[in-house]
């Protein structure tokens, strides 16, 4: 089984997300995935606790998902989404229309959650250039991230994300304080003061605001309480600005609900999707709105919404999307989480014992552990590969999104694997005095 992956010529010549050329992170060679394992090269199984980053929710080489796959190439791979629509597609925006909230009749098949994002904002722009004003600010939250190209990058996080070398180069928009109202704690009002006052301030330049529902994911892994989300709702009605739900990482049950806008009750005026809407197979987003939006930007002054990729509505994509909301639609996945949940809940805690740990919160199949100091990817991602388990942490925080389908078992290897971590000072990187004493 070993050399199947030329590690070498990869360690030479791929570069990999959000690592060097001149100084590699160590790479692990993937060969075959099943259920809920990692093969490796060299033969050894790996639980995975990332789902892929949050997309394979069903695990991984699903019989229903790869049927839909092989269903679908033997008639059309792709075709080009001008001019022109298949089955696949009109089946998928079925399913999407059916399962979101009533108001959301539009939607945009797109590429990448990043794209979807993009999308979002330029419906934003284009609703109201079409009204006649010139809004071209959005109001979004620190902590927040929505993605890699540049409009995404232009509402995240300017100082404390992975984005903060491109400030002055990208568009400089409005960032409100994000809540400290934990989902599981007491709710503090004075969490919207500061959003309520850039509002306030700043409405008639405002396009839109762009958050993500109660779970803040790539930029610090915060889950926050569902009032505040109800407050924004509240805000942005009195303001008359549309509120984009950025659910890409949250959407499709991750959070315990199908979608985590319903932890406050509340609906986005435009809502983007992502990652597990194939299942972890193909990428593939979508972003939906309502018929005000869609209308009033398709009666503006360019006739017509003012994007199209290239692999918009991939017939590939979408049959294998279906075949993902088929199996979302047993139901299946609502005890699959919970049980996750209840996991977390119950193991989670212990971490606070070790003098590295500052907090364990977990919410549906999201856990989360963060560090007083941030990890050595390197030695960390090594351990985790003896322990029989893929888990990739960033910074300070090493969390869990494994596959819905996985067992108490399995998770509790997950788990364990993080606790043995935690153990180890050579896995973090301690300050010179925290070295002296481990």
């Amino acid at each position: 089984m070993s050399n199947l992956c030329d590690l070498q010529f990869d360690r030479n010549h791929l570069w990999h997300p959000y690592t060097s050329t001149t100084n590699p992170l160590p790479c692990y060679g993937v060969v075959a995935a099943k259920d809920v394992y990692l093969e490796l090269d060299n033969g050894a199984q790996l639980v995975d606790g990332m789902s892929s980053w949050w997309a394979a929710i069903h695990g991984y080489n699903h019989p229903k998902l790869n049927q839909a796959a092989h269903q679908q190439i033997e008639s059309m791979s792709h075709v080009m989404f001008g001019g022109i629509t298949h089955p696949a597609a009109i089946a998928l925006g079925k399913k999407l229309i059916a399962m979101t909230p009533a108001r959301f009749q539009h939607l945009f098949l797109a590429d990448s959650g990043s794209v979807a994002v993009e999308v979002a904002l330029k419906m934003a722009l284009q609703y109201w250039q079409a009204k006649g004003e010139s809004r071209c600010q959005f109001l979004t939250l620190r902590h927040g991230y929505h993605g890699d190209t540049f409009a995404a990058m232009s509402v995240t996080d300017p100082d404390n994300s992975m984005h903060k070398l491109y400030k002055g180069f990208l568009p400089e928009h409005l960032f409100a304080n994000s809540p400290t109202s934990r989902f599981d704690g007491d709710w503090q009002p004075s969490d919207l003061d500061d959003f309520s006052a850039q509002l306030a301030t700043h409405h008639s330049k405002i396009a839109a605001v762009i958050l993500e529902p109660i779970v803040q994911g790539a930029g610090g892994m915060r889950i926050y309480h569902p009032e505040f989300l109800r407050g924004v709702r509240r805000l942005c009605d009195d303001y008359g600005i549309l509120l984009i739900a950025d659910e890409i990482a949250t959407g499709f049950g991750r959070t315990g609900k199908l979608f985590a806008c319903e932890h406050s009750g509340i609906e986005a005026d435009i809502l983007c999707l992502g990652k597990a809407l194939t299942g972890g197979y193909i990428t593939l987003s979508a972003t939906l709105t309502t018929s005000d939006v869609a209308h009033t930007v398709s009666g503006g002054s360019a006739g017509c919404f003012m994007h199209g990729p290239t692999f918009m509505g991939n017939p590939l994509a979408c049959a294998v999307a279906c075949a993902s909301l088929d199996i979302l639609e047993k139901n299946e996945w609502q005890a699959q989480v919970q049980q996750i949940e209840h996991m977390f809940a119950r193991h989670l805690p212990a971490l606070l014992k070790s003098a590295h740990v500052a907090d364990v919160r977990w919410l549906g199949a999201i856990g989360v552990v963060e560090l007083k100091y941030p990890v050595n990817m390197a030695q960390i991602q090594q351990h985790f590969v003896e322990q029989g388990v893929w888990i990739r942490p960033f910074g300070k925080l090493i969390y869990l999104m494994p596959p819905y389908i996985i067992s108490q078992a399995a998770c509790l290897q997950l788990i364990n694997a993080i606790a043995s971590a935690i153990a180890e000072p050579r896995n973090l990187q301690l300050p010179q005095s925290e070295l002296a004493q481990a």
